[in-house]
């Protein structure tokens, strides 16, 4: 029987996290195929070490889980490498990147299937199929390519997360030590990444979650997102916990019952949600979740303005005045807000481009005048591929393009478009661009975010007195002493690096 190897690839330097994505895959097929996970965070040399399983002969099937950005500078050159060195293998990509460019993905030549969501059960049926010579044709969540000609499969409901078996912390604990995932970040010393659901049931169209899981969400019961924390806390140290759900808040009762049960495990935690959903929480869920140790919470807030919020379709009763509403009833929690802003959406003049970019250059101060404790991540928009929302046509018709050759997306422009800091957008002039990350400068070193551990008292004051002015007067040309800091210290921009 030929066995499994699943990569996680490289996403972030010097930062390891449990790969809860790839780690799904290995608890589907164990005790079924013998498997073994190579971790790109953790390996010098990943290359070195997959060729070092492959050349025995005994592995035919590689699952590599890529999202779009850094992880593509490792999964790209590396399947290729594979395919042309080791070509009976089977080439499985499974994650957002995959699912949403799947032309580009199999038209590689290199890559021969795609998981299209989650892949409990439809990669294992997928090696079933292949090691027995029978058809996969109608094996739910794939994607391939016969005779130049794609076929997906229709899309498997979504399961209970509650039947999936336990990830094998253990078996990769062999791999590479657990502590060596945990790492310190402003949540704790000991920080564990953990996925509790999957999907959102919102199809906002700038989001990648939407053509992969349709408004659909599941989620674990709070008992056994409890029991999974309690056992890597007490077996490997866990001081707190980065929910890394798409929607972690989705159900209030949810959330409240893990309160209660992590309230006296001394766990810091952060976990992301919409507004206009949290707003409805009542005081005292607000006030249990923040006592058990929640923190902080990210909040795709995009946008101040209605219109915008309707172009992007964020959906739900989300709206600049709740979102400025929201920041300042967290402070009596003592939760910090953090919001996320697109700008630059597409308009059908650069006058209305630039129109709407100042107007949330306004609404972001507006934002941290009533909560100044409030994180702001600022993205430029960058299109997804969501066939058919209005926004997708709009992009289209202002004449933005996709690579259409896979290697082109490990570019560097196109790398920093994945990282949302290089748009490539027709409708975005260099004037634009510049005063978008030039007032994030300036806004970075007004408020540093807390989230920067590395960044200490003396630093915050002398960074905070540089740009205190500027941003007052609005002055946000050429912010180029608040960079040279931001460059020496190291600063850490939580929209790229997380915390």
């Amino acid at each position: 029987m030929n066995k499994i190897l699943l990569f996680n690839p490289r996403s972030a330097n010097n930062k390891y996290r449990i790969p809860n994505s790839i780690l799904n895959i290995a608890a589907s097929v164990e005790g079924k195929y013998e498997w073994v996970i190579v971790d790109g965070n953790c390996e010098h040399d990943a290359l070195k070490k997959i060729t070092s399983y492959l050349d025995t002969g005994e592995f035919r099937y590689l699952g590599f889980t890529v999202i779009p950005g850094p992880q593509l500078r490792q999964a790209i050159p590396i399947s290729k490498h594979i395919k042309k060195h080791y070509p009976n293998t089977t080439m499985v990509w499974g994650g957002y990147f995959p699912s949403i460019y799947d032309q580009v993905s199999l038209n590689s030549g290199y890559v021969d299937f795609i998981i299209n969501g989650p892949g409990d059960h439809a990669f294992l049926q997928l090696v079933d199929a292949l090691e027995n010579f029978q058809p996969y044709e109608l094996i739910k969540n794939l994607i391939y390519k016969v005779d130049g000609k794609i076929y997906k499969t229709a899309k498997a409901d979504l399961l209970d997360q509650d039947t999936l078996p336990p990830l094998p912390y253990d078996k990769l604990n062999e791999f590479y030590p657990i502590p060596k995932f945990l790492g310190k970040t402003y949540l704790g010393d000991h920080t564990l990444a953990y996925h509790s659901s999957i999907g959102c049931p919102f199809t906002c169209s700038f989001c990648s979650v939407v053509p992969i899981y349709e408004a659909r969400w599941k989620g674990k019961s709070a008992q056994n997102i409890y029991k999974d924390v309690k056992y890597i806390k007490e077996k490997w140290g866990a001081d707190a916990i980065e929910f890394h759900d798409n929607n972690f808040f989705v159900s209030e009762k949810r959330a409240v019952e893990f309160a209660k049960l992590v309230m006296n495990d001394n766990m810091t935690w952060w976990g992301m949600a919409r507004i206009d959903t949290m707003d409805k929480f009542k005081d005292e869920s607000l006030e249990l979740i923040r006592r058990s140790g929640c923190k902080i919470i990210f909040f795709g807030a995009e946008s101040g303005n209605d219109a915008v919020l309707e172009q992007m379709d964020k959906g739900g009763t989300q709206n600049g005045a709740q979102i400025l509403r929201f920041a300042e009833r967290l402070k009596k929690f003592d939760i910090i807000p953090e919001y996320s802003f697109v700008l630059g959406t597409p308009a059908p003049t650069p006058e209305e481009v630039m129109k709407q970019i100042d107007f949330d250059i306004d609404f972001i101060k507006k934002v941290k005048a009533i909560n100044p404790k409030t994180e702001i991540v600022i993205y430029t928009y960058s299109p997804v591929a969501t066939e058919g929302s209005e926004l997708y046509k709009q992009v289209v018709e202002a004449g933005f393009k996709f690579p259409q050759v896979l290697e082109d997306w490990i570019s560097p422009a196109w790398e920093n478009f994945d990282l949302r800091k290089n748009p490539l957008t027709p409708w975005l002039k260099p004037e634009m661009v510049d005063k978008i990350r030039n007032f994030e400068t300036v806004l970075n070193g007004c408020y540093p975010t807390v989230t920067d551990i590395k960044l200490n008292v003396i630093k915050r004051k002398a960074i905070k007195l540089l740009a205190n002015l500027r941003y007052r007067t609005s002055l946000y040309h050429y912010p180029y002493e608040i960079k040279l800091l931001q460059k020496v210290w190291r600063y850490r921009q939580p929209e790229i690096q997380g915390f």
